[in-house]
Protein backbone atom coordinates (compact mmCIF):
# COMPACT_ATOMS: atom_id res chain seq x y z
CA UNK A 1 0.00 0.00 0.00
CA UNK A 2 2.97 2.53 0.98
CA UNK A 3 4.44 1.59 -2.66
CA UNK A 4 1.07 2.25 -4.19
CA UNK A 5 0.66 5.50 -2.89
CA UNK A 6 4.84 6.15 -3.59
CA UNK A 7 3.97 5.37 -7.08
CA UNK A 8 1.14 7.34 -7.64
CA UNK A 9 3.24 10.85 -6.13
CA UNK A 10 5.80 10.39 -8.41
CA UNK A 11 3.39 9.83 -11.76
CA UNK A 12 1.72 12.77 -10.36
CA UNK A 13 5.05 14.99 -9.97
CA UNK A 14 6.47 13.64 -13.24
CA UNK A 15 3.08 14.49 -14.90
CA UNK A 16 3.19 18.13 -13.61
CA UNK A 17 6.69 18.25 -14.78
CA UNK A 18 5.85 17.01 -18.63
CA UNK A 19 2.42 19.40 -18.03
CA UNK A 20 4.89 22.48 -17.44
CA UNK A 21 7.34 21.24 -20.53
CA UNK A 22 4.38 20.59 -23.02
CA UNK A 23 5.19 16.61 -23.05
CA UNK A 24 2.95 15.01 -21.27
CA UNK A 25 1.52 13.38 -24.52
CA UNK A 26 4.98 12.20 -25.32
CA UNK A 27 6.23 10.95 -21.57
CA UNK A 28 2.90 8.69 -21.58
CA UNK A 29 3.74 7.30 -24.56
CA UNK A 30 6.95 6.33 -22.94
CA UNK A 31 5.36 5.23 -19.62
CA UNK A 32 3.15 2.88 -22.09
CA UNK A 33 6.20 1.74 -23.47
CA UNK A 34 8.06 1.25 -20.57
CA UNK A 35 5.20 -0.60 -18.92
CA UNK A 36 5.11 -3.11 -21.82
CA UNK A 37 8.58 -3.72 -21.85
CA UNK A 38 9.00 -4.67 -17.81
CA UNK A 39 5.46 -6.91 -18.05
CA UNK A 40 6.45 -8.25 -21.14
CA UNK A 41 10.01 -9.48 -19.95
CA UNK A 42 10.12 -11.27 -16.34
CA UNK A 43 13.36 -11.33 -15.90
CA UNK A 44 14.03 -7.55 -16.67
CA UNK A 45 11.07 -6.89 -13.83
CA UNK A 46 13.14 -9.69 -11.70
CA UNK A 47 16.04 -7.39 -12.02
CA UNK A 48 14.68 -3.87 -11.26
CA UNK A 49 13.13 -5.58 -8.28
CA UNK A 50 16.50 -7.26 -7.06
CA UNK A 51 18.22 -6.11 -4.04
CA UNK A 52 21.18 -7.57 -5.88
CA UNK A 53 21.74 -5.69 -8.61
CA UNK A 54 23.18 -2.36 -7.61
CA UNK A 55 21.04 0.81 -8.66
CA UNK A 56 23.59 1.81 -10.64
CA UNK A 57 23.76 -0.65 -12.48
CA UNK A 58 19.75 -0.78 -13.24
CA UNK A 59 20.10 2.79 -14.28
CA UNK A 60 22.61 1.97 -16.78
CA UNK A 61 20.48 -1.26 -17.96
CA UNK A 62 17.42 1.44 -18.30
CA UNK A 63 19.56 3.92 -20.29
CA UNK A 64 20.42 1.41 -22.68
CA UNK A 65 17.45 0.03 -23.63
CA UNK A 66 15.50 3.36 -23.67
CA UNK A 67 17.77 6.22 -24.38
CA UNK A 68 17.04 7.59 -27.83
CA UNK A 69 13.66 5.83 -27.43
CA UNK A 70 11.81 8.04 -24.85
CA UNK A 71 11.59 11.54 -23.40
CA UNK A 72 14.09 13.27 -21.36
CA UNK A 73 11.75 13.58 -18.88
CA UNK A 74 11.66 10.18 -18.84
CA UNK A 75 15.42 9.16 -18.26
CA UNK A 76 15.43 11.77 -15.55
CA UNK A 77 13.09 10.10 -13.96
CA UNK A 78 15.61 6.98 -14.16
CA UNK A 79 18.06 8.96 -11.91
CA UNK A 80 15.37 10.48 -9.81
CA UNK A 81 14.58 6.99 -8.95
CA UNK A 82 18.09 5.76 -8.70
CA UNK A 83 18.86 8.42 -6.36
CA UNK A 84 15.74 7.86 -3.97
CA UNK A 85 16.29 4.08 -4.91
CA UNK A 86 12.73 3.27 -5.81
CA UNK A 87 13.59 2.02 -9.26
CA UNK A 88 12.01 -0.89 -8.11
CA UNK A 89 8.48 0.52 -8.34
CA UNK A 90 9.45 1.81 -12.12
CA UNK A 91 6.76 -0.29 -13.63
CA UNK A 92 4.36 0.75 -10.81
CA UNK A 93 5.05 4.35 -11.73
CA UNK A 94 4.48 4.15 -15.31
CA UNK A 95 1.26 2.45 -14.72
CA UNK A 96 0.13 5.25 -12.38
CA UNK A 97 1.11 7.75 -14.76
CA UNK A 98 -1.10 6.30 -17.86
CA UNK A 99 -4.09 6.50 -15.38
CA UNK A 100 -3.47 9.59 -13.97
CA UNK A 101 -3.05 11.01 -17.88
CA UNK A 102 -6.32 9.24 -19.26
CA UNK A 103 -8.40 11.06 -16.54
CA UNK A 104 -6.55 14.05 -16.68
CA UNK A 105 -7.44 14.08 -20.51
CA UNK A 106 -10.95 12.81 -20.41
CA UNK A 107 -9.66 9.42 -21.64
CA UNK A 108 -12.06 5.86 -20.90
CA UNK A 109 -10.72 2.99 -21.18
CA UNK A 110 -12.74 0.56 -23.27
CA UNK A 111 -12.13 -3.21 -22.59
CA UNK A 112 -12.68 -5.27 -24.92
CA UNK A 113 -12.56 -9.04 -24.67
CA UNK A 114 -12.08 -11.35 -27.67
CA UNK A 115 -11.70 -15.09 -28.75
CA UNK A 116 -8.60 -14.25 -30.64
CA UNK A 117 -6.54 -11.02 -30.06
CA UNK A 118 -7.38 -8.06 -32.02
CA UNK A 119 -6.15 -7.09 -35.28
CA UNK A 120 -5.21 -2.94 -36.03
CA UNK A 121 -7.56 -2.53 -38.41
CA UNK A 122 -10.98 -3.83 -35.92
CA UNK A 123 -9.28 -2.01 -32.74
CA UNK A 124 -9.12 1.50 -34.98
CA UNK A 125 -12.82 0.44 -35.97
CA UNK A 126 -14.02 -0.33 -32.28
CA UNK A 127 -12.43 2.90 -30.95
CA UNK A 128 -14.41 4.69 -34.21
CA UNK A 129 -17.68 3.34 -32.62
CA UNK A 130 -16.76 4.27 -29.64
CA UNK A 131 -16.33 7.87 -29.64
CA UNK A 132 -19.68 7.52 -32.04
CA UNK A 133 -21.36 6.26 -28.97
CA UNK A 134 -19.89 8.02 -25.90
CA UNK A 135 -18.46 11.21 -27.60
CA UNK A 136 -15.34 10.40 -26.21
CA UNK A 137 -11.82 9.15 -26.70
CA UNK A 138 -10.85 5.79 -25.44
CA UNK A 139 -7.77 3.37 -25.60
CA UNK A 140 -8.55 0.03 -26.06
CA UNK A 141 -7.01 -2.59 -23.52
CA UNK A 142 -7.84 -6.24 -25.21
CA UNK A 143 -8.36 -9.34 -23.27
CA UNK A 144 -8.42 -12.18 -24.92
CA UNK A 145 -10.69 -15.21 -23.51
CA UNK A 146 -10.98 -18.14 -26.13
CA UNK A 147 -13.97 -19.00 -23.51
CA UNK A 148 -16.17 -16.63 -25.07
CA UNK A 149 -16.19 -19.05 -28.47
CA UNK A 150 -16.51 -15.86 -30.60
CA UNK A 151 -17.81 -12.24 -31.05
CA UNK A 152 -16.72 -10.06 -28.31
CA UNK A 153 -17.32 -8.28 -24.86
CA UNK A 154 -17.45 -4.32 -24.65
CA UNK A 155 -17.29 -2.35 -21.35
CA UNK A 156 -16.60 0.94 -21.81
CA UNK A 157 -16.89 2.40 -17.90
CA UNK A 158 -20.00 0.79 -16.23
CA UNK A 159 -21.46 0.10 -19.78
CA UNK A 160 -21.11 -3.31 -21.29
CA UNK A 161 -21.97 -4.84 -24.32
CA UNK A 162 -22.28 -8.61 -24.95
CA UNK A 163 -21.90 -10.04 -28.29
CA UNK A 164 -20.14 -13.08 -27.75
CA UNK A 165 -21.48 -16.69 -28.72
CA UNK A 166 -21.44 -17.97 -25.66
CA UNK A 167 -23.63 -14.87 -24.14
CA UNK A 168 -25.95 -15.98 -27.55
CA UNK A 169 -25.65 -19.86 -27.00
CA UNK A 170 -26.30 -19.13 -22.89
CA UNK A 171 -29.39 -16.80 -24.23
CA UNK A 172 -30.94 -19.87 -26.43
CA UNK A 173 -30.67 -22.20 -23.89
CA UNK A 174 -33.04 -19.51 -21.21
CA UNK A 175 -35.18 -19.46 -23.52
CA UNK A 176 -35.20 -23.27 -24.53
CA UNK A 177 -35.85 -23.74 -20.75
CA UNK A 178 -38.70 -21.11 -20.28
CA UNK A 179 -40.41 -22.33 -23.25
CA UNK A 180 -43.87 -22.51 -23.19
CA UNK A 181 -44.27 -24.82 -26.30
CA UNK A 182 -42.16 -28.19 -24.33
CA UNK A 183 -44.63 -30.01 -23.14
CA UNK A 184 -44.04 -30.41 -19.38
CA UNK A 185 -44.06 -34.29 -17.60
Amino acid sequence: MKNARAAIRYAKAILNLAKDSKEETAVNDDMLFIASTISENETFEVMLKSPIVKPSEKTKVLKALFEGKVNNITLGLFHLLQDNKRISMLLSIAKQYAIIYDFDKNIKVAKVTTAVPLTEEIEKKVLAKIVAITGDKANIENVVNPAILGGFILRVGDVQYDASISNYLYELKKEFDNSHFIPKI
